[in-house]
């Protein structure tokens, strides 16, 4: 055995080369280029330090800001019929559809649970614009439906985040009755005398515009998101005329009265408690882990303790 390059050199080698740096410690923003570790992104929400820009974030780590610690139990959503129009353009839609599955190790488009918010019990449903798009298929109808049907027997409000870019092709006339399904589910709602509040992430377009996103009591998004029905590009083709700048982004729609509010997505969270509690006449929430103390309990610990003495 030769000691020397038995064990000196690969001990030397292993000192001095070059470690690979994995791929995904560090993230581009789109905005502004500026390279984000990914642990401080991750604890910011996925938006950017530098210049604000709200990066695309999954319905589970979305879920795990909004809930008290991060805490939610997912709802059953009934599954459709996989493939009812055996639809096939590049690729067969099953395999689209395991393609998608595998790429963000979902079901399908949405997602529904229940948790605490500031300690108020919330039903939360939310749109995974990675999965195809977020777009609006017999899932989505589904989860949506499952959504108000659980909110209304628990008597919780109803929150729901929409990301989408419209229906889904692949199951076409099914996909667009969707919207008259998801508007009886809020109407649901609102027989109950329930809250339902929409947040608008970017992008919430086509389909979904003209139906659940836009049927709220309150609507919030958050900043910049592109909101609408025709995209800004098929616009312009079509009038042929050049467009206001930020038009249907968030903040042109809040100026001309479509929206309630535009919130960072770092305050989105007390934001919904103040809504929330609001429309479901409580009182505000308390700041801690503790409960508010009761009155008469506030009006003993002011007495002083030698006033029966005097």
């Amino acid at each position: 055995m030769n000691w020397i390059t038995n064990y000196v050199r690969p001990r030397i080698n292993s000192i001095f080369s070059r470690r690979e740096v994995p791929e995904n410690l560090w993230h581009k923003c789109d905005e502004c280029g500026t390279m984000l570790f990914h642990r401080e992104l991750a604890e910011n929400q996925n938006v950017c330090t530098q210049c604000d820009h709200h990066m695309a974030i999954t319905p589970r780590e979305r879920f795990s800001h909004l809930f008290d610690g991060g805490i939610f139990a997912e709802v059953d959503v009934p599954a459709p019929t996989a493939d009812p129009l055996h639809f096939r353009d590049q690729k067969k839609y099953p395999d689209r559809m395991k393609a998608a599955q595998k790429k963000t190790g979902e079901k399908e488009a949405m997602l529904v649970a229940t948790g605490e918010i500031g300690r108020t019990p919330i039903v939360a449903a939310a749109q995974d614009f990675s999965f195809m798009g977020g777009s609006m298929g017999m899932y989505v109808g589904n989860a949506i439906i499952a959504a108000a049907q659980e909110a209304v027997k628990l008597k919780r409000p109803l929150i729901l985040f929409s990301a989408a870019g419209g229906a889904r092709m692949q199951e076409g006339i099914l996909s667009l009755m969707q919207m008259p399904r998801t508007t009886v589910a809020v109407e649901m709602l609102k027989e109950a005398n329930l809250p339902y509040i929409v947040v608008l992430t970017h992008p919430t377009t086509g389909g979904v515009t003209a139906s659940y996103a836009m049927l709220g009591d309150v609507h919030i998004s958050e900043p910049n998101a592109l909101i609408c029905f025709a995209g800004p590009r098929v616009i312009e083709q079509t009038i042929r005329e050049k467009l206001p700048e930020g038009f249907q982004r968030a903040e042109y729609l809040l100026d001309h009265g479509m929206l309630d509010r535009v919130t960072r997505r770092t305050e989105m969270r007390d934001e919904l408690i103040t809504i929330t509690r609001m429309l479901m006449n409580q009182p505000p929430a308390v700041k801690g882990d503790l409960p508010a103390p009761k009155p008469e309990e506030t009006v003993a610990e002011e007495a002083p303790e030698d006033a029966g003495e005097k």
